[in-house]
């Protein structure tokens, strides 16, 4: 949809991208393929499916919401932020509402997932934590020694992107409970020189972080759905 809107062409799914969304495609196509032979009385599978369609479109969200930022980001030249004009000014706005927009997605898809993981297998995370976290239920994971393989894929995954998450996770903080994460900047370097102008940030370390953000969405997407699709295949599930 952006991509049209901005003048590009449609997106053309492929890496990490497309293996993420076929798995969880996959996926539905088993839970309705289980619903039409069983009719689902008790619409567990139904409610697993419409989950897993929601991921599916958080998924494209993020990734429109980085492409978006990339692409705003090619706009802007100054180096300061009192020597943009008024269109890069306007550029550079749209370049932090998608990249703000997409820090804050990240973790909203890994919550999700978090929530599909509990009840796919009956983790009772809630009881150990009412409002729980993606990392949450990694930890309950290791601790009821369940489905091992697939939890020492996604602490694998998550300890491959502790450096970027963690940039992400102080961005997203600061965005939701403090202050906007780019005031936070403006505000650090007003506090080094009072009169000095501000300096941008760094968009291109930010852009990386944001894509190494995406690449651990879909490598957890991944090993999870890939995961339980081959769990159902064993007890018979197939499409």
């Amino acid at each position: 949809m952006l991509r049209t809107m901005l003048g590009e062409m449609p997106r053309q799914n492929n890496g990490l991208l497309e293996e993420a969304i076929e798995r969880m495609s996959q996926t539905i196509q088993l839970l309705q393929r289980e619903m039409e032979k069983n009719d689902d009385p008790s619409h567990d599978f139904r409610k697993l499916e419409i989950w897993t369609r929601g991921l599916v479109s958080s998924l494209d969200e993020l990734e429109q919401s980085y492409y978006a930022a990339c692409f705003f980001r090619k706009s802007v030249k100054a180096g300061f932020v009192d020597d943009m004009n008024i269109q890069e000014q306007s550029e550079y706005a749209r370049y932090v509402y998608f990249y703000k927009n997409g820090f804050i997605r990240i973790f909203s898809i890994l919550d999700k997932l978090g929530t599909v993981l509990n009840d796919m297998f009956d983790l009772h995370t809630s009881k150990v934590k009412a409002h729980y976290s993606y990392f949450t239920v990694l930890r309950q994971f290791d601790y009821l020694k369940n489905h091992q393989k697939l939890a020492e894929a996604l602490i694998g995954i998550k300890n491959d992107y502790r450096s970027s998450l963690n940039v992400l996770r102080k961005r997203r903080n600061a965005e939701i409970h403090y202050m906007n994460a780019e005031m936070q900047d403006d505000l650090w370097q007003r506090h080094q020189g009072l009169h000095d102008k501000v300096e941008l940030e760094d968009l291109d370390k930010h852009l990386d972080d944001l894509k190494q953000g995406l690449d651990m969405i879909c490598k957890s997407l991944i090993a999870a759905y890939k995961y339980a699709n081959e769990l159902w295949a064993k007890k018979g599930m197939q499409v």
